[in-house]
């Protein structure tokens, strides 16, 4: 049986879904949405930051941080090769950024790009 504790915040996490869902039906709805509606919808100082793809040794990390004092809000990454695997992808102890890793079957390298979604 649910405590009342975990029913308030599953009915709480459903509320803010719909909510959300609501928001991103209406900017992309069959309607126009204006290029100031979809800024407005975005975080203050929203970023998308990028470290490009390079080769790297099997299950190093690369780390991209935000710039300036933005945190970070999100990212991923993307393992590039014939058999590569994206090991890990999680934002940094200090929200500042993102560490990616992976690894390439047969190789002793890998090609890494990491993406980091920033905001004040």
């Amino acid at each position: 049986m649910r405590s009342k504790k975990s029913l308030f915040l599953s009915v709480a996490a459903l509320a803010t879904a719909a909510s959300v869902t609501a928001t991103v039906v209406a900017l992309q709805g069959a309607s126009p949405v204006s290029a100031a509606s979809r800024q407005a919808a975005l975080p203050p100082g929203y970023q998308l930051v990028t470290l490009p793809n390079a080769n790297v040794p099997n299950f190093q990390r690369r780390t991209l941080y935000c710039p300036g004092s933005k945190h970070v809000l999100g990212g991923g990454g993307e393992a590039r090769g014939n058999g590569a695997i994206l090991v890990g992808s999680f934002p940094t102890d200090d929200a500042r950024g993102w560490i990616v890793l992976g690894r390439q079957i047969g190789y002793n390298d890998v090609g890494i790009s990491v993406f980091a979604i920033c905001a004040d």
